[in-house]
């Protein structure tokens, strides 16, 4: 049976972000994943999870400058104390939080830059990320983005994301496999799934409705199919639910679209 993890920085967006963890938990979310923890301390969110019976799940290392269009920091030649620091801060976060996942974004690819020392800077950087993440047992996910949602995005494709753990050669960097984003990409997910699943590098799951990122009910791909099939694979990890609720009244958008889960839950 899939294991579904909200993902509070879309769901419950009508509620402050500390009040999103009990709104999971009622709703009957035993796990949650999120963006970026930083702007709370540790020991705040660490209360929350507990006072909701939640696990947390993922969040992502600091990416850079967000607000200023910044999407990671692992490709960008220059900026290796910057990510050094960052991992430092997640490591820290992820050991507070007992989160065994820590995604690492690749980031934008520089204008001009050196297509060589970007790739270079990248295995470099998620080496260090992996080095210093394995003592405490977590892992490293890297994660292929769409070209559409996030242009100029240094991973794009599960084959380039496989080929790069596979030359990485850690044993606690795997794939996060976002089923939306490789429907844009590459399509014919179940394919897909039946191919990487078997290799013990896929991390983690995460799923939304083609094309509008709504609720996975929504749009061209059938989950309820690839669901049954992540069952027959044994399947084991869990699926983040990283969708925009397109249901109900704004108040209640969330939990009016969840009738989707409600037979896997």
């Amino acid at each position: 049976m899939p294991r579904f993890a909200a993902n509070l920085s879309l769901l419950y967006n009508d509620l402050d972000f500390l009040d999103r963890f009990a709104a999971a938990a009622r709703d009957g979310f035993q796990a949650v994943e999120y963006l970026f923890p930083y702007a709370y301390p540790a020991a705040e969110l660490a209360a929350r999870l507990q006072a909701s019976g939640l696990q947390q799940v993922l969040f992502n290392a600091p990416p850079g400058d967000w607000d200023a269009g910044e999407r990671g920091l692992a490709c960008l030649p220059g900026r290796e104390a910057e990510f050094r620091d960052g991992m430092a801060k997640a490591i820290g976060y992820a050991k507070a939080l007992q989160c065994p996942r820590i995604h690492v974004m690749a980031g934008l690819v520089p204008q001009g830059a050196d297509a060589a020392s970007v790739r270079a800077t990248y295995l470099a950087n998620v080496r260090h990320a992996a080095g210093q993440a394995a003592p405490h047992g977590i892992q490293i996910l890297l994660e292929p983005i769409n070209g559409r949602d996030m242009p100029g995005f240094f991973l794009n494709r599960q084959d380039q994301a496989h080929a790069l753990v596979a030359e990485i050669g850690a044993a606690n960097v795997k794939v996060q496999m976002d089923l939306y984003h490789c429907q844009i990409v590459e399509g014919d997910l179940a394919m897909k799934i039946r191919q990487y699943l078997p290799t013990g590098r896929v991390g983690h799951l995460q799923i939304a409705g083609v094309p509008e990122r709504h609720e996975p009910d929504v749009g061209e791909v059938n989950y309820p199919y690839l669901f049954q099939l992540l069952d027959a694979l044994g399947y084991d990890g869990w699926i983040g639910c990283e969708y925009r609720p397109a249901r109900g009244a704004a108040a209640h958008a969330t939990s009016d679209g969840l009738g989707w889960l409600k037979p896997w839950l």
